[in-house]
């Protein structure tokens, strides 16, 4: 068979080498056909049967979850069971049973399609991505009605040459891997924030999503390269091609050895600068492993997920104890780190309510700070969560979206309020917590002064504020080659952002994916950015690329690359800020300081 490359999404670095094991879909193609009145109640019956058992299954995975496996799955399978009793996937397909005589297969699917098109309308990547717990949890339903399973691939020192090819892997699947080191992992669906690519970065296993279909191309037991940085599989490579991935393999795990050893290092330029490495999270459980990657605090909580899976109706949304106990946990693990809370960030755009009719440019609809707003009964319960989590350890609060003065008044007075009802509880609480305000709109980074005034800290989200200002959607196929993080206008809002807020003493931090990326570390920090936010696997990288650097050196490149507009003039200042080297090799120098 001929040599052949498939391209994907990078989600998760690294080299991988090994044999395809292909694993059944749960296909949501079935089979379709009416039934008769005195029917209805035993196929509803057969679809109870079918969510009960699968209830009953998730709850025996979790419950044998050993206490080493990674902490997303289990928060995984946890979204899984709420959505499992949401009403709009327990109850609606009997409805269609009742009123349009499908056969329980043929309701659920099309119950699953419908809320998959209004996940499709999600402006945000991460919560978008959420369609694939609802797909997922279909297709659990659907193999109990059906009688079908997923072949898993083999255990034990077997799996350690296994990459794992499918259309779609669940996190209940992913768990019954627990134990096994896979070599990496390959889908046809999912993006930067899917299961796959959350547990693979958790793991620091390789893997490549959005293949399309490379479940389809990819042959059972095929050899396989997975270059996780290129986001390419590699199929049957000729043993030249093997060889030299074989070499680049070997250094990379070198190197890895190497950058554990910085774990306890400081994060200190060569010209004794230091520098803030935070952790971004999405679930409770990340806080531990970000912790151990040396992380210095949260500089990103996201508090979606506990609004996943619910119905949008206030009495559905999760409680105030029931939120503060998920912010205490990340708090007591992080032992006096700072977290940094996101409020909901989530609006018309987004599913929580299947009645709301979606917004016509949802990305500049009723979202985040403006959708909280307009719901302060909601907003005011995550605040007293928040502020209640805050007596166990520092919490900053942080405020997604804002652009205008009175947002920001409003916000203050809400916490205000939130405050005060505590005190009437008489429960403890932060009375100084930090408040600061993501810029991610260009109008906020344009009247900072606004912000400088009212707020405490300063988060710049990069991947809304370039979408923003360039008015491109990454995600969109037909425009993300137009996403440039080097774009004059970029620069400047990043710059000005960051100056503006050291010269008024106000803490600035870069919590998008620049922040993790290598490529723009040196000129993030010849910016004068002191304290970056970014997912825990890639602390260590740019830990070592922070030891490298000299800010002496740095800064007067950086401002040939804002001085320049021209991309030919961009990219030459860029390519020498990377040539600039310091004297002496990071990890060996600092490690040996430390001695």
């Amino acid at each position: 068979m001929a040599s052949f490359s498939l391209h994907g999404i990078a989600v998760s670095q690294g080299i991988a080498i090994g044999r395809a094991h292909l694993m059944a879909p749960a296909a949501l193609d079935v089979k379709h056909y009416l039934i008769a009145a005195d029917q209805v109640e035993a196929e509803i019956a057969r679809l109870k049967g079918a969510v009960k058992a699968v209830h009953q299954e998730l709850h025996t995975i979790r419950s044998e979850l050993p206490k080493d496996a990674p902490p997303e799955l289990g928060a995984f399978i946890d979204v899984h069971s709420l959505i499992l009793s949401d009403p709009m996937l327990a109850e609606v397909p009997q409805d269609i049973i009742r009123h349009r005589y499908y056969n329980a297969e043929w309701a659920l699917v099309t119950q699953i399609e419908e809320l998959s098109a209004q996940f499709d309308e999600i402006e945000d990547p991460y919560l978008r991505e959420r369609k694939a717990d609802i797909q997922q949890v279909g297709e659990r339903i659907l193999k109990v009605m059906t009688g079908s399973a997923s072949h898993l691939p083999p255990t034990g020192e077997a799996a350690a040459n296994i990459i794992v090819v499918a259309h779609d892997i669940s996190p209940a699947d992913m768990l019954q891997f627990r134990g096994n080191a896979f070599a990496g992992f390959v889908t046809d669906l999912g993006g930067p924030n899917s299961h796959t690519a959350i547990v693979a970065r958790s793991l620091a296993i390789p893997a490549a999503v959005g293949m399309h279909n490379a479940s389809v191309l990819v042959k059972h037991d095929d050899v396989l390269i997975i270059d996780g940085d290129a986001g390419v599989v590699i199929v049957d490579p000729s043993p030249l091609v093997l060889a030299q991935y074989r070499a680049r393999q070997e250094r990379l795990l070198r190197e890895r050895k190497k950058l554990s050893r910085l774990k306890k290092t400081p994060a200190i330029t060569q010209d004794g600068e230091p520098v803030t490495l935070l952790a971004n999270i999405e679930l409770p459980g990340d806080a531990a492993p970000a912790f151990e990657a040396g992380a210095m605090g949260i500089g990103l909580f996201r508090s979606e997920f506990l609004f996943m899976g619910r119905a949008g109706h206030l009495e559905k949304f999760p409680s105030e104890d029931e939120q503060c106990e998920s912010y205490k946990q990340v708090v007591i693990a992080m032992k006096g780190r700072p977290v940094t809370i996101r409020t909901l960030d989530v609006g018309a755009d987004k599913p929580l309510d299947e009645d709301e009719e979606t917004a016509l440019n949802p990305a500049l609809g009723l979202r985040a700070i403006r959708y909280c707003l307009s719901e302060p009964q909601m907003f005011l319960t995550q605040l007293r969560a928040i502020l209640r989590a805050s007596a166990y350890g520092p919490i900053k609060l942080l405020i997604p979206m804002m652009a205008h003065a009175f947002e920001i008044d409003q916000t203050l007075a809400m916490i205000e309020q939130a405050k005060q009802q505590l005190r009437d509880r008489k429960q403890k609480f932060d009375e100084d917590i930090p408040v600061g305000a993501m810029i991610e709109i260009p109008a906020a980074a344009l009247a900072l002064p606004l912000f400088i005034k009212r707020l405490d800290f300063l988060s710049i989200g990069t991947n809304d504020l370039i979408q923003y200002t360039l008015a491109i959607d990454r995600v969109d196929h037909e425009v993300a080659h137009l996403y440039d993080p080097l774009h004059p206008a970029v620069l400047f809002l990043l710059s000005t952002v960051i100056a503006q807020g050291r010269k008024a003493g106000i803490p600035v931090s870069v919590c998008g994916e620049m922040a993790g990326d290598l490529k723009w570390t040196r000129l993030l920090l010849g910016m004068g950015l002191l304290e970056f936010s970014m997912h825990p696997s890639q602390i260590l990288s740019v830990k070592n690329e922070i030891l490298n650097s000299d800010l002496r050196l740095l800064e007067p490149q950086v401002k040939k690359v804002l001085r320049a507009s021209e991309p030919s003039a961009i990219s030459a200042a860029m390519a020498q800020l990377q040539a600039l080297h310091a004297e002496v090799p990071a990890v060996e120098a600092k490690v040996a300081r430390r001695r």
